[in-house]
Parts: C-alpha cells; sequence; structure tokens
C-alpha cells in the first residue's frame, strides 16, 4: 500500500510530496510495530509516473519478499521527493566549515543560487517529518529501528545523517555515494564526526562505469578510516564494488536487496 503526502510542508524546506510504503500485512496485523526507512529522491523509489525516465528502484518489491521470506524485519519505507534545489539539501554543511574547506565553499557560492541547506533539510527530517510519521502510522520510533538510505547525493545526506543525529538513526544505506563533491573535506570531518561502532550500520558501494567510475580511489580512503575506527567489515560496515554498474536507478534495483539485508536483518 503506497500513501500519498503530497506538498508536505515544514518550517525549515519548501514542501515537497512524502510517499508512504506499508508492508502487505499492515492492516491485517493491527498490533505490529514496524521499523521505518526514510529514503531520499523518493520520486524514484515507487512509481514509474514520478520517476526520473520513468526508472524505479522497485524498493517496495525487493523490501516486500525480504519480509515474506522473514530475512529482515517487518518495515515501512518513506519516501521523501527531492527539490530543484537537491544538491543544496544533499551537500553535508558541516564539513564545509573546516578551514581547508575555505576554496571549496567559495566556488559552492559562485556556482549555485541558494545556500547549502542540509542542515535545514535533516530538522526537517528529525523534527517535523519522523515525529509525523510516528504519530500517524504504528512505528518502532526508537533509534535501534529507524534506517536512512539513499544514492549519489542521497548517499551522502544519509551518511551525514548518521554523523550529525546518531541518536536518531541505526543505519544508513549509501550507494554510489558522490564522494567527488566532498573530495578533501569529508575524511577530517568524518575523523571528528562518525559514530563508534557497534551501534551503527554503515553500507557503501559503487560501480565501474559512467560517474560511478569516479568513486572507487574516494571510496577507499573512506573505507581505511572506518576500519580505523574499529567498524568490522561484514558487521557493521560494508563496501561492495560492483562491476560494469552504472550510475542510475536500473543499477541501484539490481541490488538494493543487499543494503536492505544488510540494515534491516532480524
Amino acid at each position: 500500500m503506497l500513501i500519498h503526502h503530497d506538498n508536505f510542508s515544514s518550517q525549515f524546506i519548501p514542501a515537497r510530496h512524502v510517499h508512504v510504503w506499508l508492508p502487505d500485512n499492515y492492516e491485517q496485523q493491527p498490533n505490529l510495530r514496524y521499523s521505518v526507512l526514510y529514503m531520499h529522491d523518493g520520486q524514484n523509489l515507487f512509481s514509474p509516473e514520478t520517476a526520473t525516465d520513468g526508472q524505479t528502484w522497485d524498493v517496495a518489491e525487493a523490501l516486500a519478499t525480504l519480509i515474506a521470506s522473514n530475512e529482515v524485519r517487518p518495515t515501512i519505507i518513506v519516501g521523501i521527493f527531492n527539490h530543484k534545489n537537491r544538491w543544496e539539501e544533499y551537500c553535508p554543511e558541516r564539513p564545509l566549515t573546516y578551514s581547508n574547506a575555505k576554496n571549496l565553499w567559495q566556488k559552492f557560492r559562485s556556482f549555485f543560487a541558494v545556500p547549502i541547506r542540509s542542515d535545514s533539510y535533516l530538522r526537517f527530517l528529525i523534527e517535523e517529518l519522523k515525529p509525523f510519521i510516528d504519530n500517524t502510522y504504528r512505528t518502532q520510533p526508537a533509534r535501534e529501528e529507524t534506517f536512512i538510505m539513499g544514492s549519489s547525493m542521497g548517499g551522502l545526506i544519509s551518511l551525514y545523517a548518521v554523523c550529525e543525529y546518531p541518536e536518531m538513526f541505526a543505519g544508513a544505506g549509501c550507494l554510489s555515494t558522490h564522494w567527488p563533491t566532498v573530495k578533501g573535506i569529508i575524511l577530517p570531518y568524518l575523523e571528528d564526526a562518525l559514530p563508534p561502532p557497534g551501534q551503527h550500520k554503515i553500507y557503501f558501494d559503487y560501480g565501474t562505469v559512467t560517474l560511478d567510475a569516479q568513486y572507487e580511489p574516494l571510496q577507499k580512503p573512506v573505507d581505511a578510516l572506518m576500519a580505523q575506527h574499529g567498524y568490522q567489515p561484514e558487521h557493521d560496515w560494508i563496501t561492495r564494488r560492483f562491476e560494469g554498474a552504472e550510475h542510475n536507478e536500473p543499477a541501484w534495483r539490481a541490488r538494493v536487496h543487499i543494503p536492505l539485508t544488510f540494515l534491516l536483518r532480524r
């Protein structure tokens, strides 16, 4: 079941659509409470009518299959549509305050008409959207049952959300993370902000062609930092390389079951 909350208003960012997917048994099991997965670029998740080039992640079908096979916990998906200022909302804001980010910050300011507002976007998610979801649907609102996921810039904002609000999210799925945006500034930030291992799961992946071809050299230093901070491969952190995978919805659709299983495993 897909429920539309159109033009969801916010005091922090422009209004946008929010679509909520409920598992098949939601109405038949009134005493069951659900984990929640928040996903960015919500227009590309469920329906070809709203998706870029008509291509979706088919994430509801993937999650329904995993729930039916008892591989993952019962989970609600909250798909948050992007805005025309997507880049400004998804670019991690605090790394740009670091001293080595001055030139990069000036470049950003010259390219974009509005300020970077990822902190405002996260405040919308934490202070407005999550309370609405928890009050409207039968969720398990605790950190241990709350996850966030996206691709490209959506991967960056998902990682940023876990670092800025580790008390709110148990894990992040970061597919084809667009590291070039934060090249040179993300590692110092992660040194300071990465949550301690043991209570959070973080998933990274990347392809090898089109835009994803840029990612491997930038992913490897992040992987090294994860290991240095005590994250255990295959336990609370995964990085996957997909040979020949492109930077698009069909590529993410083909492998979305992997981060879903890793984050939501019972």
